[in-house]
């Protein structure tokens, strides 16, 4: 070998050592931070219980400022870091016993999650977003050192039924840095929100006679920008109340969306992206997205 011919190889092998240095980064080193739990699968999300071991707590309505009693399930390793938060809301007359199985569902695939009462069962929609906020407040100031120290407080979402989910949206408009919302059958007299910049999932029920598709779910889809994140699924043959009993498509979906968006986790796009189609289930009627890829 010349000595121009040593030069080369020289900078060559130089330039293959700086190389990973300079950011060529592995999918180890690209993945999100908040990633948490296995590689997921389609088995994975669908189960009644994710990898996480869980438990929960009870919390007296007087301890909860602007919200009633809760439960509060998280899990209970903390060897992957913290989690992000979700607060779920019920719908009109309804107690938090008609979404009490979203608490271990969720908290098992690696969220801390609090379902709870609303201050009245008449509440509406607006007074149901505040108290899904109250509820998040709650979780990242007031909740016991146990419960606050799993939590990341700049990873929150909120999910509610009904005007529950309509008071989804409401909270998104009073606090744009939450990072995800779920609207299940959701309910509200304002048909448009231009000002949505939160990643939401709109979940409708085709045979749904309380809060039709037609003059609830799929305007508040449409009426969200379309630079903000956002996704219609309509669950195929279903009523109003479909949230209020476990539901594998509901629960699949939220927590694809959750995971992609509070945990920034890419491995879930593939279950929303382009999404379920009725051919294949035979549990969605309609499927909507902004996907991008």
């Amino acid at each position: 070998m010349n000595h121009r011919s040593r030069i080369l190889s020289a900078l060559a092998a130089t330039v293959g050592l700086l190389l990973p240095i300079a950011g060529i980064a592995s999918p180890a080193t690209a993945a999100s931070p908040y990633e948490r739990g296995p590689d997921p699968s389609r088995t994975s999300i669908e189960a009644r219980r994710g990898p996480f071991a869980v438990t929960s707590t009870s919390v007296s309505d007087l301890s909860t400022p602007g919200f009633g009693s809760a439960t509060i399930t998280y899990p209970t390793s903390t060897a992957e870091g913290t989690y992000g938060a979700v607060a779920v809301s019920p719908g009109f007359t309804a107690s938090e016993s008609t979404i009490a199985w979203l608490g271990p569902r969720l908290a098992s695939q690696g969220f801390v999650v609090i379902t709870f009462n609303t201050q009245s069962r008449l509440d509406q929609p607006a007074a149901r977003g505040d108290q899904l906020l109250a509820a998040l407040d709650y979780l990242t100031q007031r909740s016991s050192t146990t419960i606050r120290s799993r939590i990341d407080p700049t990873r929150l979402a909120v999910i509610g039924h009904s005007m529950g989910g309509g008071g989804t949206l409401e909270a998104a408009k009073d606090r744009p840095s939450l990072q995800a919302t779920v609207g299940l059958t959701p309910w509200n007299l304002d048909k448009s929100w231009p000002e949505i910049r939160t990643p939401s999932l709109v979940i409708g029920a085709e045979s749904d006679t309380v809060a039709p598709v037609g003059s609830h779910a799929v305007p508040f889809y449409q009426s969200i920008p379309s630079s903000t994140a956002k996704a219609y699924l309509e669950l195929n043959n279903a009523s109003h109340f479909a949230p209020n009993t476990e539901n594998t498509t509901i629960a699949s979906s939220t927590i694809s969306w959750l995971k992609l968006y509070v945990d920034d986790d890419d491995r879930y796009r593939q279950f929303l992206c382009p999404g379920p189609q009725s051919s294949v289930t035979g549990a969605v009627s309609d499927y909507r997205n902004t996907c991008t890829s």
